[in-house]
């Protein structure tokens, strides 16, 4: 299935009301169930990821299946780890073609006995749970902040606390924080120096909470608004001071004339003077890639980008997959050592855009039809993993979409 996409003017003007966070309600749900205390959550995702982790969370058999939420299952390993019994924890095939073993290492250390049931580092995994006392482990996080996540909530529950020291160049650490800031609502003490990170043997606290809304969700609309000749939108639910590492879309599309105005858990987009600066370092918010290098592609506007070495273990290759589908409008998108180049100028493509089963490829790809006459996604259903509710959210700006086979 494709949907062909079109969008009358280059106006943008409306109010959207964004779902809670999936990388917020994720931890959230982790710590609700190592507390064994149900909480009020308001405004949880409504991500299929975020069901995905609800639904293994409360499953009472002994094979766990996480799909394609590749969060879900780094955390769902370290909780099993620590979950007294025998477990299976299994995943779609993209799944099985990323790596695990950078969380495995460090959960074996502390006494973990887990097992690669097909291919060695990758999943599915069998997880013997309940044998870990706590420690001192090393952790690399160079491919995924969510290995070090994934340990800090378990470490409040292991009798002798845990110390973790990060290694390599740490890459989306603001999701770090925002874990140890979520640990810290709910009572959870911690100390943090340099690249060490100490968390002693505590109780998480009953609390309730309310989930801001998806800044990674925005970034589609801040293309919208890069696009657009007039822009008057509002977007629900974000805060200023936010949790997440990709609120910086704010401050780096005031490079292409994006203003943000923000208001109580809200934000207004306008239109005003660009900075035209055109050197992005991603390597705190390497999921804004897409959105930014379509923004770029689409106003012909050449830049460079770092930080972002691991794009190939995201839910695609997503390198890969960009300079693919840029190509088809002319773009060219070249690696030269630890920089990525965006040049080319924009032609309106006539081909179908592919997806990847990447639900940020769909999304980052969409607002190219306010500088073409229609364009085409693939596989639209992918948006599900993350925004089930972007393709109604978007005929509320003014975009038209037609189904075909």
């Amino acid at each position: 299935m494709k949907y062909c996409i079109s969008k009358k003017d280059k106006n943008i003007n409306g109010i959207i009301h964004l779902s809670g966070s999936k990388s917020i309600s994720n931890r959230v749900l982790i710590i609700e169930a190592l507390m064994k205390a149900d909480i009020t959550k308001k405004n949880l995702s409504d991500s299929n990821d975020t069901i995905v982790l609800q639904q293994l969370l409360r499953s009472s058999g002994a094979t766990f299946d996480a799909h394609d939420a590749g969060t879900s299952f780094r955390f769902m390993t370290a909780f099993l780890a620590i979950k007294k019994g025998e477990w299976i924890l299994t995943g779609s095939r993209r799944m099985k073609q990323r790596p695990i073993s950078d969380l495995v290492k460090p959960l074996r250390k502390l006494g973990a006995t887990i097992e690669y049931l097909e291919q060695e580092n990758y999943p599915p995994l069998k997880i013997s749970g309940g044998n870990i006392k706590g420690g001192r482990v090393a952790v690399q996080s160079g491919i995924s902040s969510q290995f070090a996540s994934a340990l800090l909530m378990i470490a409040p529950c292991l009798e002798e606390g845990l110390t973790i020291e990060l290694t390599g160049n740490v890459v989306s650490e603001p999701y770090i924080e925002m874990t140890l800031s979520l640990m810290k609502h709910f009572g959870i003490n911690h100390t943090h120096s340099d690249n060490i990170i100490h968390v002693p043997p505590q109780k998480y606290l009953p609390k309730d909470i309310y989930i801001e809304s998806d800044w990674s969700a925005a970034s589609y609309y801040y293309e919208m608004a890069a696009f657009s000749d007039k822009c008057d939108l509002t977007l629900i639910g974000l805060l200023q001071n936010s949790f997440q590492g990709d609120a910086a879309i704010a401050a780096l599309t005031e490079n292409f004339g994006v203003k943000t105005t923000y208001g109580d858990a809200r934000i207004h987009l306008t239109k005003t003077k660009p900075n035209n600066v055109f050197d992005f370092d991603l390597n705190d918010q390497p999921d804004l890639a897409p959105a930014l290098f379509v923004t770029c592609a689409g106003l012909s506007q050449k830049a460079s980008f770092t930080g972002l070495e691991h794009l190939q273990y995201k839910e695609s290759d997503r390198e890969d997959a960009l300079r693919k589908e840029l190509e088809k409008c002319g773009i060219t998108m070249a690696r030269n050592d630890q920089e990525i180049h965006i040049s080319g100028n924009f032609v309106p493509c006539e081909y179908a855009f592919s997806t990847y089963l990447d639900h940020r490829m769909a999304m980052a790809f969409t607002p190219l039809a306010m500088v073409s006459e229609k364009i085409k996604i693939e596989n639209p259903d992918v948006v599900k993993k993350s925004y089930p509710g972007f393709w109604e959210d978007i005929k509320k700006l003014g975009f038209e979409i037609e189904e075909e086979q």
